[in-house]
């Protein structure tokens, strides 16, 4: 079974579709645990209303509310209560394909020598293709994205101290762990528009415009995972 964890803050305008690319998956095997980090929208009026959409498709589900603890708290404590063998942690402004999970399980089954499977995914429009898994590269970048599928027996959980590149710190910890990722060639889900992830910028601007702010926090937040990492190499 696979535990699909969601965590969420203030984001009741977008978990609905996130759910309802849920409900439409044709691999049927899978929990929802929703994790409500202090949210102070209307979240819980639109959870109330998903409830009956998840008890008639007969999806386990569980929704859990704590006071603000962060992103990766909140990811914990779903890991915490799954009772998948495989977790996927979703963040709310996500839609999925509807075979994404069939494939991402299918390859983890097929494939037993990897921890975990990543895709391609968009933001809005526009596409992130990814590569196949690639140490040496993911020494340099932070290149997988968070919602990638992942055997619980080899998940190491997240740092809860860290407010930026999670995603890159957990494939790190997992690589020297011995753990490595298998790439799934294809566009498996969608981030909306609007969201933390569209502060990205082209790798170019990291080099010419050093002293933007947006561009001195990244490399603040790089600089934690570097020495936390010992990792020797410029990252882009």
């Amino acid at each position: 079974m696979i535990s699909v964890i969601i965590p969420v803050y203030n984001q009741a305008d977008k978990i609905g579709r996130c759910l309802d690319s849920l409900l439409a998956q044709t691999y049927r095997d899978f929990e929802i645990i929703i994790v409500d980090d202090g949210s102070t929208d209307n979240l819980d009026e639109v959870l109330l209303a998903y409830e009956t959409k998840l008890q008639d498709a007969k999806i386990p589900y569980k929704i859990i509310v704590q006071e603000n603890r962060g992103a990766n708290a909140a990811r914990n404590r779903g890991w915490a209560e799954a009772q998948g063998d495989f977790l996927l942690f979703s963040d709310a402004d996500i839609t999925w394909r509807p075979d994404a999970l069939e494939k991402l399980v299918n390859s983890l089954i097929h494939n037993p020598q990897a921890s975990y499977c990543y895709s391609s995914f968009r933001l809005g429009r526009k596409k992130f293709h990814l590569w196949p898994f690639d140490p040496e590269r993911l020494y340099r970048e932070p290149y997988i994205h968070t919602s990638a599928l992942i055997r619980r027996a080899d998940f190491p959980g997240f740092d809860n101290t860290l407010k930026r590149f999670q995603d890159w710190d957990l494939w790190l910890t997992m690589l020297e762990q011995g753990k490595k990722g298998l790439f799934y060639d294809d566009f498996l889900f969608t981030v909306a528009s609007g969201g933390r992830i569209s502060k990205w910028l082209p790798s170019f601007a990291y080099k010419i415009f050093p002293f933007l702010p947006k561009v001195k926090k990244y490399q603040e937040a790089a600089a934690v995972i570097k020495a936390k990492h010992h990792l020797p190499y410029e990252t882009k």
